[in-house]
């Protein structure tokens, strides 16, 4: 499904990404870990062509994704969400999940009846009506996937979904990141910080530290790797 092949990243004399590779299969789910300034959302910005890698290679679904300009992402089978949002808050919910079908064409009774069956999928069918403003946050984090999966990706590039949500909100999301690749049949490439969600749902992990890939496995292969716990926890002082 997505090929990482040795990409480097270097802006001036930082590397951001060291030679990075790794794979997803289709219908996987891939957790993308490490600490702040890891190399993660850099990552993320390479595969949605925001960022053009010094070197390396990026393959999705037997696209060469560096050849490819940004605005043809989301045609070919790619979404994402946002660390911070990135919804239009003058518009309702319902009229923010259909930017995300635009790609496929203008809207229609068909792209309206699409988005709706999402924001029903989503339990969010009661707020179509609503302006995005004022929303509860862990609320407008589901409206950010429902607008990426109007796209119909097939790869979900979802970056912190979990960042300042509830404990009890955070296990609701990670039932429905698990839901969401099952009924829309995609593969999920995950960035988050919140291990116990990452370790309960990847089918693979792959952690990155100083832009380095330092583990790869699955979540009971990196739970108790040395380096893993180095890189979250350091090293004791003398």
């Amino acid at each position: 499904m997505l090929s990482v092949e040795d990409v480097r990243v270097v802006f001036g004399g930082v590397v951001a990404l060291a030679d990075l590779s790794f794979t997803i299969e289709d219908g996987q789910i891939c957790a993308l870990i490490g600490p702040n300034g890891a190399g993660k959302t850099t990552l993320f910005n390479c595969v949605s062509r925001l960022y053009q890698p010094t070197s390396g290679s990026i393959e999705f679904d037997g696209h060469d994704l560096l050849r490819l300009p940004a605005h043809r992402i989301a045609r070919i089978g790619i979404a994402r969400t946002f660390q911070n949002l990135a919804l239009f808050p003058a518009l309702t919910v319902m009229e923010n999940v259909m930017v995300g079908g635009y790609t496929h064409g203008r809207v229609n009774a068909k792209r309206r009846a699409e988005a709706r069956a999402i924001l029903e999928r989503l339990s969010l069918e009661h707020l179509a009506s609503r302006p995005a403003v004022g929303l509860p946050y862990g609320t407008l984090k589901r409206i950010e996937i429902a607008r990426a999966l109007a796209a119909r990706p097939r790869l979900l590039l979802l970056d912190e979904p979990a960042a300042g949500l509830t404990h009890s909100e955070v296990d609701e999301l990670g039932r429905l990141i698990r839901a969401v690749r099952d009924e829309f049949d995609l593969s999920v490439l995950l960035v988050e910080h919140h291990m116990a969600m990452v370790m309960a749902i990847s089918d693979n992990v792959v952690v990155l530290d100083f832009g380095s890939k330092i583990a790869h496995g699955t979540p009971a292969d990196v739970r108790d790797d040395p380096l893993v716990i180095e890189a979250y926890l350091g090293t004791t002082v003398a």
